[in-house]
């Protein structure tokens, strides 16, 4: 008796989920991994081709499988086979799945612990380009090889998100870019300086940016580099680790041409209060975002007692907008605490500064108290932790 209720209960649950709208059903299914979503086509018949239309596609997993023992060659006659095994699986199952679509693709996500010169993506990346209006694509590789981006990826014009991670840029910068584009995402991506301003400049309507990148060719100006993000809102810029001596400091006006009028969110990771060159490059970007509401930064540990006095040229910058200050990695050092000062007493609606130190809990405290009674535009909380 309980079996056969227990058998009818399972009946009705599984009659329930199928009479959910299509949508619903989608919803679901992309929240599996692709290979659990086409499982359920053992299902029923009614579900044999359901997972077949979901718009999200996912790909990922090492295609260079890892040694048990540090003895083992790398490059042994049955390593190079089961590597080859693993890779034929990888695209095999990418090219079924292709094949078996009955709707459009919106959102692509491929990444790989070791891919290198991986020209079967290539293929896809194509296919992707003529049959679907794919909205969002991430590749993502490892930090062995760089994976080539094909031309053929500039001809998906409906991106909004595109995410690259360990990927390289050497094409002409003769492509349209992408006009639909909102979210750019560029990590451990090598590019020239003039490819680099030419697909931003052809991204019109870009409002994130994430930016850590190589880049080779001339010197790229901070003017220039602002031109091409007219409508910018969130701002994520790597500093020492991605060499951005490549952005050089050049003459700026009193008045700029140029100014970021819609950024709101701006974070410098990697950088250094105690370089010129990242404190310059900090406090001019300040000066051109006069809405700014968050400011973020991730500082290295340099500990130089050396303060140029760069803010002394900023006196007239006033932040307007701005409610919040985090600083991660905070030490002690006389840049750091001016500039923390600075921004302290040109913020009429500042609520918050965040300082997340790498000192002494004692010197937490002077610093907070040191911070506590310097001068300030609002009755703003400082937390030293």
């Amino acid at each position: 008796m309980n079996a056969e209720c227990s058998s009818k209960a399972q009946l009705l649950s599984s009659n329930i989920i199928s009479t959910l709208p299509q949508t619903i059903i989608e919803n679901i299914l992309c929240l599996l991994p692709i290979k659990e979503a086409a499982r359920t086509s053992i299902l029923s018949r009614e579900w044999r081709y359901k997972w077949t239309t979901i718009p999200k596609l996912e790909f990922g997993g090492s295609i260079v499988s890892e040694r048990k023992t540090k003895e083992k060659l790398p490059y042994d006659i049955a390593s190079a086979r089961k590597n080859m095994d693993h890779r034929c699986k990888l695209f095999n199952a990418i090219h079924q799945v292709l094949l078996m679509r009955q709707g459009p693709i919106h959102e692509f996500t491929f990444y790989s612990n070791t891919c290198g010169h991986c020209f079967e993506l290539n293929q896809i990346i194509l296919h992707l380009s003529r049959n679907h209006a794919v909205k969002k694509l991430k590749l993502e590789f490892d930090d062995v090889y760089l994976y080539m981006l094909p031309l053929c990826a500039f001809s998906l014009h409906q991106l909004t998100d595109l995410d690259l991670s360990y990927v390289g840029i050497y094409h002409q910068p003769i492509f349209s870019g992408f006009g639909s584009l909102r979210c750019l995402r560029l990590y451990y991506v090598s590019i020239s300086t003039k490819a680099l301003l030419h697909l931003l400049s052809n991204c019109p309507s870009l409002k994130k940016l994430t930016l850590l990148v190589y880049v080779g060719g001339k010197d790229c100006t901070i003017i220039e580099l602002f031109e091409c993000l007219p409508v910018i809102e969130h701002l994520t810029i790597y500093g020492e680790n991605c060499h951005t001596k490549w952005l050089v400091l050049d003459s700026v006006p009193e008045e700029l041409s140029t100014s970021l009028i819609h950024l709101k969110y701006f974070c410098f990771k990697e950088m250094s209060l105690d370089d010129d060159h990242h404190l310059n490059f900090l406090a001019l970007l300040i000066k051109c975002s006069p809405n700014l509401e968050k400011i973020e930064l991730e500082s290295e540990m340099d500990g130089d007692e050396i303060y140029s006095g760069i803010l002394e040229k900023y006196s007239d910058v006033w932040l307007e907008q701005l409610k919040e200050l985090v600083i991660h990695y905070f030490i002690n050092s006389k840049s750091s605490m001016e500039f923390v000062k600075f921004i302290l007493v040109r913020s009429p609606k500042l609520k918050k500064v965040w300082i997340g130190s790498v000192v002494e809990k004692d010197e937490d405290l002077k610093m907070l108290k040191v911070l506590s009674q310097a001068p300030r535009a609002s009755p703003v909380e400082i937390v030293v932790s």
